[in-house]
């Protein structure tokens, strides 16, 4: 009797902590699904869930403020998500805010991420429907992935091909790898370009200070662009200098007829200068003249001494010599 006793007294004592455990166990499991937490209801619809099941974490600036409640097809092809949110985070959740599938981990559990939202929209409220943003798809990611894998596996292939080639010396940068005197030649080059740099750098260095000069205010290559007046100035002496110009060129064609006609002999200055009989017989009658000339003046020098007029001359000097005194 005390053993049948003893032996219900622990069959119940096993029944107590096996219900205790199944309680403790029931509240944790609440507690981390959000069971028994006030909580409101808000949407979101997706294209692809990509493998996400209902009680499916929901999280919000890094934080677990949810669970996934619910999963319905919606429209035609799309998945309407119907969220359990912490009543107490609400206010931090607006309107404007999104939501978007990503993975607890690198190969974990799907879940749901709300992101976004500015002060200016109101706070969510029960029933709400999020903005919703697709995820990346991780097959495309792999496939592109591979792609890259296989570029990369070519890359490596050319790159392999290229280092035996510039190693054996050819082409233009295996000579200069290998070739000493190219190499030296190479560096000549180099040294010369660095030298015309330098020379460029200067030259340019010098012609910023000279456009600085030339744009300084008070400067004539200044005052010719920006003074319209010196502009308008510059046009009346140009056409000034072209009118000048034209009537320079009219002189001289009349100069040039002019010095034609000179070069003729069918007018009195051409004879004149041109031909030859009559400058002989001008000079010879010039010589003449100058001899009649001479022997006339030689005539009236000794006309005072000759009978007739020694008279007179006298008569003449005593008048001259009374009017002086």
């Amino acid at each position: 009797m005390k053993s049948e006793n003893k032996r219900s007294v622990i069959v119940g004592i096993f029944v107590f902590l096996g219900i205790a455990i199944l309680v403790i166990g029931i509240l944790t499991l609440g507690g981390q699904q959000k069971k028994f937490v006030k909580a409101i209801h808000l949407k979101a619809v997706f294209d692809d869930i990509g493998g996400l099941q209902t009680g499916n974490n929901i999280w919000f600036s890094g934080v677990k403020i949810g669970t996934v409640r619910k999963i319905n097809f919606y429209g035609d092809s799309q998945v309407e998500i119907e969220m359990n949110v912490e009543e107490a985070v609400v206010e931090f959740i607006r309107k404007d805010s999104k939501a978007t599938i990503s993975s607890d981990g690198l190969i974990g559990n799907k879940i749901i991420v709300i992101y976004g939202g500015t002060t200016l929209a109101p706070p969510v409220q029960d029933g709400d429907r999020l903005e919703s943003v697709m995820p990346l798809d991780t097959d495309k990611m792999m496939e592109t992935l591979q792609v890259n894998n296989e570029n990369l596996v070519e890359i490596t292939a050319d790159l392999k091909t290229l280092t035996s080639k510039l190693a054996a010396g050819e082409g233009i940068v295996g000579a200069v790898m290998t070739d000493s005197v190219l190499a030296q030649n190479f560096k000549s080059i180099l040294v010369n370009l660095e030298r015309a740099s330098v020379n460029s750098n200067r030259m340019l260095a010098d012609l910023n200070k000279f456009t600085t000069k030339l744009n300084q205010e008070g400067n004539l290559f200044n005052e010719l662009v920006t003074d319209t007046t010196i502009v308008t100035e510059i046009k009346s002496t140009m056409s000034s200098l072209k009118t000048s110009a034209e009537n320079t060129e009219k002189l001289t064609n009349d100069l040039n007829t002019i010095t034609e006609k000179f070069n003729s002999k069918d007018n009195a200055i051409g004879v004149f200068l041109n031909d030859q009989q009559f400058a002989e017989d001008l000079r010879s009658t010039l010589v003449n003249t100058d001899s009649a000339t001479y022997n006339l003046n030689k005539g009236l020098e000794a006309l005072p001494y000759t009978w007739p007029f020694r008279k007179g001359f006298k008569r003449k000097a005593k008048e001259e010599a009374n009017s002086d005194n």
